[in-house]
Order: C-alpha cells, then sequence, then structure tokens
C-alpha cells in the first residue's frame, strides 16, 4: 500500500502521525511511505531520518495526495486541504466530526473512507487510540491551569498546592474518564484539593479506590456541578461522548457564580466543549479569554504543544492498526477487526458512525452492508 505522510498545519500542531521507526515498520511490511518535507520536524524528527528509513520525500503536497491510497495525519484535515483528497481515498486520523460539518461534507462528497482514531472501540469499551493523548491533555490541563491562575496571566495569583499555612486550590474536575483521571492524579501530585463528578456510580468508586480517598467524588447533576463550580479554582472539563458532541454540563450561569481570576480549561472542546461559555476554539497562540471575569482555555490541539511526548505515544497506539489495514487492504482490516470497524465514520459517500450522524442530521448507515 501507498501511505502519504503529511505536515500539520494546525495552529502550533507539532505532532507527526508516523516516527521515522514507524516509517521503516511499514516500509519493513512491503509497503511505500510518502512523506511531506517537513512533517516531522516539529516532533525532532529531520527529514534525513525519515530518508534513512526508506521513505520517499515530497516538497509537493498535492502530488503526495495524488499518489498515496491513505493519508496518515494527526488532527482533522483543515479546509484550506480539502481540495487535496482524491475520490475514493483513505484517510486515517482524529477526525471529530461532531462538531464539523463542512469536513463530513467533503469526506461525504469525495467518498472518502474516513477512520477516526477517537472512535476506535474495544469490546470492552476502551478507546485505545484516543486513550495515550486523553492521559496527555489531561496532565496538561493541571498544568496550563495552574500557570493561568499566576496573577499575570490575569488569574487570582493563587499556587494550588499552597504552602504550610495557606489553604491549596480547589481543583473540580467534570468527567472522570481518562482525561479526568490524570487531571486528578497531576493535581494531587501538586497538592491541591480535589474534587471529581461523573454520571457512573461505579467509576466514581473506581477513582475513590485508586486515589484512596484523597479525591471528593459527586454524582454528575445540576445541583452538584453547580456547588462544584462555585467552589472551584480551577475547573477542568473532561466529558466524553464517544463520537458525539460533547454535553453542556456547566450552564453560563454557573460560570457567573465562580471567583475573579477563577480558571477554565475545557479539553471537550475538539467534540464541542461541555461548558457553555465556551463559545471559541482557541489556539496555542492565543490561548485564552476573559468572560465574566473567569479565564478560558479551549486549545483544541493540547498535546500538539508536547510533541516529543505525544507523538510517540500516539504512534505506539495507532500503529499496529495502521500496519493491518496496509497488510490486509482497507476493506478486508475493518471486516476482520469489528475495533477497527468501529472507527469507521464515512464510507463511500455515507456516513457509517451513528452519533456522528444522529448529531449533524444525516443518515447513518450500516458499514457492513456496504463493505
Amino acid at each position: 500500500m501507498i501511505i502519504g505522510l503529511v505536515k500539520e498545519i494546525k495552529n502550533n500542531e507539532n505532532r507527526v502521525a508516523l516516527t521515522p521507526g514507524g516509517v521503516l515498520e511499514l516500509i519493513g511490511n512491503g509497503h511505500q511511505v510518502l512523506v511531506e518535507k517537513g512533517a516531522g520536524s516539529g516532533s525532532g524528527f529531520g527529514d534525513e531520518l525519515y530518508v534513512e528509513a526508506g521513505a520517499s520525500l515530497f516538497a509537493d503536497k498535492k502530488e503526495l495526495f495524488d499518489q498515496a491510497e491513505i493519508i496518515v495525519k494527526v488532527k482533522e484535515p483543515l479546509e484550506s486541504e480539502y481540495e487535496l483528497f482524491r475520490v475514493g481515498q483513505a484517510l486515517y486520523t482524529y477526525l471529530h466530526l461532531a462538531p464539523n460539518r463542512s469536513l463530513t461534507e467533503m469526506l461525504i462528497e469525495k467518498k472518502v473512507t474516513g477512520i477516526a482514531y477517537e472512535t476506535v472501540q474495544l469490546a470492552n469499551g476502551q478507546l485505545p487510540l484516543l486513550s495515550p493523548m486523553s492521559e496527555v491533555a489531561g496532565r496538561m490541563s493541571v498544568q496550563i491551569g495552574a500557570t493561568m491562575l499566576q496573577k499575570y496571566n490575569g488569574g487570582m495569583g493563587i499556587l494550588l498546592g499552597g504552602v504550610p499555612g495557606v489553604s491549596s486550590g480547589e481543583v473540580v474536575i467534570i468527567g472522570g474518564g481518562v482525561v479526568g483521571t490524570n487531571a486528578a492524579k497531576m493535581a494531587l501530585g501538586l497538592g491541591a484539593r480535589v474534587t471529581v463528578l461523573d454520571v457512573s456510580k461505579n467509576r466514581l468508586a473506581y477513582l475513590d479506590d485508586i486515589f484512596a480517598g484523597r479525591v471528593s467524588t459527586l454524582i454528575c447533576n445540576d445541583f452538584n456541578v453547580a456547588q462544584a463550580v462555585k467552589n472551584a479554582d480551577l475547573l477542568i472539563g473532561a466529558v466524553l461522548v464517544a463520537g458525539s458532541k460533547a454535553p453542556k454540563i456547566v450552564k453560563e450561569a454557573m460560570v457567573k457564580t465562580m471567583k475573579k481570576g477563577s480558571v477554565i480549561v475545557d479539553v471537550a472542546i475538539d467534540q464541542g466543549g461541555s461548558i457553555e461559555t465556551i463559545d471559541r476554539v482557541t489556539t496555542h497562540d492565543n490561548p485564552y479569554y476573559e468572560k465574566h471575569g473567569v479565564i478560558h482555555y479551549s486549545v483544541a490541539n493540547m498535546p500538539g504543544a508536547v510533541p516529543r511526548t505525544s507523538t510517540f505515544a500516539l504512534e505506539a497506539a495507532t500503529l499496529p492498526y495502521l500496519i493491518q489495514i496496509a497488510n490486509k487492504g482497507v476493506k478486508r482490516a475493518l471486516l476482520e477487526d469489528p475495533c477497527l470497524m468501529a472507527g469507521l465514520n464515512t464510507y463511500d459517500g455515507m456516513i457509517t458512525y451513528e452519533p456522528v450522524a444522529v448529531t449533524l442530521g444525516f443518515k447513518y448507515e450500516d458499514p457492513k452492508k456496504y463493505l
């Protein structure tokens, strides 16, 4: 199979979908890898390393797209890239289609086989290709929040961990999944007081167990959310409904009760955000804005700021599936692996992932009927 690896163009997205080591493994399996010049530079991989691994280097992105059977990326294509796709081409990346109608329409129009990292799902419900970046984003959310709380950034000027004789900060996390769990780990490590809210009592019991009672846990309902948000110095949105647009758990009226200079970090922004006052996607260049006296951070590609960690973590999860796709062909790989089939969001001009179809108002088609 001819695999195309392209350079990410999203603001300050420094990750790359394949390292030279990953390219070497694909070539060892008998495949051809085309690499756009500079694709790995943000993660510290020079073009020469890809050439040494056996890749063909391309200065012209369109030429690469014209030759590749499957395009491998980290983040969803931006509008300037839409015209590059060929009819019937395959795409393997984070897609996050639920809040992105224009991308969905392009994939349908060009009959792109769109396999989304974030919806590949194991039989136990785990999301193996989303989890590594959720771990990174969860940990980063606390680091970023702690920085935003500093006075020169507009925060209230508190140290999350406090010092002897001074109370530590209150971190409230909405959602106890992978993002929320990793955020709680970081916040506890800094010495903050931590409250996690989730809709699942079983998940809260699990968190209470692994953190040995050091985290306060609450069922996520309007009353508990309102009380917790009011007390938060740092509020982290960590809500996920796989493949669907995130529900707005925190209402604007709740945000208005927060202390001046407190901080919100909404990790769910790539699925539309879980907090009503998160009304825009920000960038690493201009990451936050103030509303109702509260600092809001809503960067959709947080792990792009730490590419030397996140690139390796991502590839470790995604490469085995890519090798399956390349070795067997797209159709056979999908049919033989139900986990990978769950990642198929678009195929032959159809929406083949039901939560995306429901969110955007498209007709859902069962891909097994057409493969």
